[in-house]
């Protein structure tokens, strides 16, 4: 079930916080905030579930800690009976927490980390609103999901993995992700199969501190050994590297990592293109690529040079984007081989790597 949020009217926002100061302080800064309106203040998750059929709200914003009813399982309930775009706001989605990777995973759409202190709530409230605004455009789905997601996965699975060098033979899949990303790499990951003979590089949009703990679920769920990346760390089969949020990654001559903080790209960092580009210099038509969920066109100027190179690059179908703005970007620009929906990504790089 997709819930289209369109059109010129003002965003309605539903703002649901345990604190009467944060309730207050959003919920004025968001009526301040042109294209926005606030239709509600809840004071927790119960509140919130009875108020979203009443009020039909366009997003939420959601603390996570509340109390009767905590925001990850409000989160829940709302995907499961009433799918809206929901930003999470709280100081337990801040750097890299597990909470921050179970509510995107479990499909809010963003988060925004609350201050320390009361000083820094100006930029934060700013980030809020535009925040809210993006929220507005995306898609989301009913979902029901199932208790076990809310259980740490194993660090044990590590254990058991095994990974062996690149052969000359062997491909190097990217995969490149934004705005729904985390969902879509829970999709995706699970079903790479270990027997697929290439080398794995995942670069999803976060900002410092989140992606060790986005690696860490990820590797939970796979059978793919998947690490947040680090300086010389090398391609290897049965492996992925999750880019590290904050930084760019590339691959120098001796096919080793390397970090750097350089500019954003595309207003970001790390960007897909500074990552696919560096790869597609060093193996040319061994390369495939999946530009799945995100705002913008980062990933684009990849693409191309990998679809020049002979190598091979898959796009998400609109269909199943939170966001149809990475993917489109590519295959607007005519580097698409192919384009499917999310459920079938996995299967298309196997294919791939088959060729």
């Amino acid at each position: 079930m997709v819930i289209p949020t369109s059109g010129s009217a003002p965003v309605k926002v539903l703002v649901v916080d345990d604190s009467a100061f944060m309730r207050f302080t959003i919920t004025k800064h968001l009526n301040e905030f042109p294209g926005i309106v606030v239709l509600a203040a809840a004071k927790d998750g119960m509140e919130a579930l009875d108020l979203i059929p009443k009020l039909k709200p366009d997003v939420v914003t959601l603390d996570v800690e509340m109390p009767h009813l905590d925001g990850l399982s409000t989160l829940r309930e709302i995907m499961s009976r009433h799918p809206l775009p929901v930003v999470m706001l709280s100081s337990l989605t801040s750097e890299g927490t597990l909470e921050t990777v179970r509510a995107l995973t479990l499909g809010a759409v963003d988060f925004v980390a609350k201050p320390d202190n009361k000083a820094n709530m100006a930029s934060i409230l700013s980030e809020v609103g535009n925040k809210v605004l993006r929220a507005a455009k995306a898609k989301v789905w009913q979902t029901t999901t199932p208790a076990q997601f809310f259980e740490t996965p194993a660090s044990a699975k590590m254990l058991e993995k095994k990974v062996r060098q690149l052969r000359t033979q062997d491909k190097i899949v990217v995969i490149g992700s934004s705005t729904g990303g985390p969902r879509a790499l829970n999709t995706v990951v699970p079903m790479l199969g270990a027997d697929i003979p290439a080398a794995f590089v995942i670069i999803q949009h976060m900002p410092a501190g989140f992606t060790r703990s986005l690696s860490e679920r990820l590797n939970g769920t796979s059978e793919l050994y998947i690490k947040e990346a680090a300086p010389d760390d090398r391609l290897e089969v049965g492996k992925a590297l999750l880019a590290p949020g904050g930084f760019h990654m590339v691959f120098d001559e001796n096919e080793k990592v390397t970090l750097n903080q350089n500019p954003t790209v595309h207003g970001v960092r790390p960007a897909v293109d500074v990552t696919l580009l560096s790869i597609a210099k060093l193996y040319s038509s061994r390369v495939v690529t999946a530009i799945l969920t995100g705002m913008g066109s980062d990933g684009t100027n990849g693409a191309l040079m990998v679809h020049n190179s002979g190598g091979w690059v898959i796009s998400e179908a609109e269909d199943t984007c939170v966001v149809y703005g990475m993917p489109r970007s590519v295959f607007e620009a005519g580097a698409s081989n192919e384009v499917v929906p999310l459920d079938r990504v996995a299967d298309a790089i196997r294919n791939a790597v088959g060729k």
